[in-house]
């Protein structure tokens, strides 16, 4: 087997048991900090978000350094760093004894985590490019995955053995992991020599100077923002369609999972055929797709159709976003796709910051209905970005075409 596809399919394990782990501990967050109590001032509810948003905002700080750290230093250290770093930090929750000391680790486990990205990075720089949309949909596919089945074991771990043994058992799991990369995934890295390195600031003016990139870094933006702006509503839709909390809680954990398992089928074949079709012609095709699927949500009138249509939105992630990782990886100057890909955790984690407040604004102006009409119009935003870069490249294929034909 060759060297690459071994290294994608280790580290595709990888990506299943770490975002598993990390994603264990969701279910039941807001309800450790009620048990954990406050220990100065604010509500329950204020510790919860900022539980949820300190890791967001550290992270997106964070990012571009290890990037650029990545380039300098290889993408396999960063990647250890990450999985046991957030090791560490899991575990260290697990002993926490007010909700200020949980915010406090959740912060620095921003500063030290980023699996993904780092994961996505050493797949990028060691896998042929022509195979880029195979490989990074192969990583999405271990994040659906880890995305999927972690919440469920978290959920029954809580009330199986309490609230302290899951975030130890994360962190067992994230340590596993970081062992996993140490033994088991090779990386040829060869550090650039000081006199060709450049400085943080010259190195990422340098790569938002590149075709397209910065129009890329907007789709990452916007995707993180769409699919993270119903989140706060959505349980809470579902008592609507209900009218009554009963049930409300296994059918929202339901429409998850369904939308991961089809995200997770769809980023293998979706990537595939992007290497074959062109990752710009697929990103423009889940970005009409997610519009579709998206606008009648507001529109439905029992839990069923919900259900439905969000399971159906994970066909446009699964398209999305290994062609946007694909694209990035095709336009990343050489030797910088830690650079590349760490900025790109950074915008996805202003994503992820922004969305929940205008996802709670949206709601209170325009109800829970209009949270997906405003999720509808990014999309639609999204989708005027990707038919840009269709459009260029398209128009580059036209002009290098008939520069050859010139020449000829």
């Amino acid at each position: 087997m060759e060297k690459w596809r071994r290294n994608l399919y280790i580290l595709c394990a990888v990506q299943i048991l770490s975002v598993a782990g990390f994603s264990l501990v969701f279910p039941f967050l807001p309800l450790y900090v009620a048990e954990l109590g406050v220990a100065t001032k604010g509500s329950v509810a204020f510790w919860s978000g900022l539980v949820f948003s300190s890791q967001a905002v550290t992270m997106m700080l964070s990012s571009p350094l290890w990037g650029v750290i990545a380039d300098r230093y290889g993408r396999k250290p960063m990647l250890i760093r990450a999985s046991l770093g957030g090791a560490l930090m899991v575990v260290l929750m697990g002993f926490a004894q007010n909700a200020e000391q949980l915010v406090l680790i959740r912060t620095v486990q921003g500063l030290l985590t980023g699996v993904v990205s780092a994961t996505s990075a050493l797949v990028a720089a060691s896998t042929p490019r022509e195979k880029s949309g195979e490989a990074l949909g192969l990583v999405q596919t271990g994040t659906w995955i880890g995305v999927a089945v972690g919440p469920l074991i978290g959920g029954v771990i809580g009330e199986a053995f309490g609230f302290r043994a899951s975030f130890w058992l994360t962190g067992v799991a994230l340590g596993l992991a970081g062992v996993a990369i140490i033994f088991w995934v090779e990386e040829e890295f060869e550090p650039p020599p000081a006199q060709e390195r450049i400085d943080f600031w010259s190195g990422y003016r340098n790569l938002l100077r590149v075709p397209d990139i910065a129009s890329l870094y907007s789709v990452s933006f916007l995707q993180s923002l769409g699919r993270s702006v119903t989140l706060p509503i959505t349980a809470l839709f579902f008592v609507m369609l209900l009218s009554s909390s009963e049930g409300a809680a296994t059918i929202t954990g339901l429409s998850m999972g369904a939308k991961a398992a089809l995200g997770s089928v769809s980023a293998i074949y979706l990537g595939r055929l992007s290497d074959r079709v062109g990752h710009e012609k697929v990103l423009l095709a889940g970005s009409l797709f997610a519009v579709l699927v998206y606008l009648p949500q507001a529109f439905v009138v029992n839990a069923w159709q919900l259900v439905f249509l969000q399971a159906l939105t994970g066909i446009s992630a699964g398209a999305i976003m290994p062609a946007t990782s694909a694209l990035l990886n095709m336009r990343t100057p050489q030797g910088a796709h830690g650079t590349t890909f760490g900025l790109s955790n950074s915008v996805n984690s202003a994503g992820r910051m922004v969305a929940p407040m205008l996802g709670a604004a949206a709601a209170v102006w325009f109800g829970m209905r209009g949270v997906f009409g405003i999720t509808t119009v990014v999309y639609g935003v999204l989708t005027v970005v990707a038919l840009y870069i269709c459009r260029k490249n398209a128009s580059s294929v036209a002009i290098g075409a008939m520069s050859r034909v010139a020449g000829d």
